[in-house]
């Protein structure tokens, strides 16, 4: 089994880098991508507990946004694999990004304060370590015993059209497919018509990224419909892009399990045939 989408505390899933791993070879995956958002820290750790027979794909997902196709923008995810690290464009990208994530979760809990929630955006960072986002708000305000879940904390104080809510400046993901191709690593779209998380972008897109350099679209994902997965295979066909699947594990903070939904082998070859930036971990302990 191959999961090419995995999140560890290093972004915003629950297990640390190592249990990722380990996590996944428990459960028969054979190859995993390592891909949280905006950082490559949890990389090293996750190198160092790779079991024989396991391959690990090292990655990260982008935070990008994308014209829509009608004239306007939306959000959009950009998985990038086996890119190097140290390139001078990732390493910038990285570093605003994180700028940017502490600068909307300190107007975030600014808001929340002034409605009477004691959120501490310092103490947020602090805690993880790791570029911030709404699950860590949402996980401070279960901890405060404002809600019952992380899930409960989205769906009624950080949802996009809640009171709270501010959004950040993300990277345009013409200009993040670059940086990924310039740094010898191969650009895939993560669920680019999850529908259930906001407006999604029309073919005319992915048709115009794929002209760009796009490598391949992540057609198997738990938040994608069966017609939406068979229009996108068949448009991955026609433009020549590698197909993904991937669970987009996060641990605790969702409830999809690893290998929910896999790749195919010819299909990792494809992919993994355009890196040069960095290799792929082979277990030998």
């Amino acid at each position: 089994m191959i999961d090419l989408h995995l999140h560890s505390n290093a972004s915003d899933g629950s297990d640390d880098p190592a249990d990722v791993v380990r996590r996944a070879a428990a459960a028969g995956v054979t190859t995993l991508a390592l891909t949280d958002h905006d950082t490559t820290a949890g990389w090293d750790a996750a190198a160092a507990a790779v079991p024989r027979g396991v391959r690990l794909v090292r990655g990260a997902e982008f935070s990008t946004d994308a014209p829509d196709g009608r004239g306007g923008r939306v959000p959009a995810h950009l998985l990038g694999y086996l890119f190097d690290p140290a390139h001078p464009a990732v390493l910038a990208d990285q570093e605003r990004l994180r700028g940017e994530r502490l600068r909307r979760i300190r107007v975030m809990t600014g808001r929340l304060r002034a409605a009477g929630y004691d959120v501490d955006p310092e103490g947020i960072a602090a805690r993880t370590g790791a570029p911030v986002g709404r699950p860590h708000v949402g996980q401070a305000l279960l901890d405060l015993g404002v809600v019952s879940s992380v899930g409960e904390a989205f769906r009624t104080f950080l949802a996009k059209d809640g009171p709270y809510y501010e959004p950040k400046a993300d990277t345009p993901i013409d200009e993040a497919v670059a940086t990924i191709r310039a740094a010898g690593g191969v650009p895939v779209w993560a669920h680019p018509w999850a529908r259930t998380r906001g407006d999604v972008i029309e073919e005319s897109v992915i048709r115009d990224l794929a002209a760009r350099g796009l490598v391949g679209i992540e057609v198997d994902h738990p938040d994608h419909t069966p017609d939406d997965r068979e229009r996108l295979q068949a448009l991955a066909g026609e433009l020549g892009l590698v197909v993904t699947g991937s669970s987009d594990y996060h641990g605790t903070r969702k409830d999809i399990p690893i290998a929910a939904e896999t790749t195919a082998p010819d299909q990792l070859d494809a992919l993994l045939a355009g890196a040069t930036g960095a290799e792929v971990i082979i277990g030998a302990a």
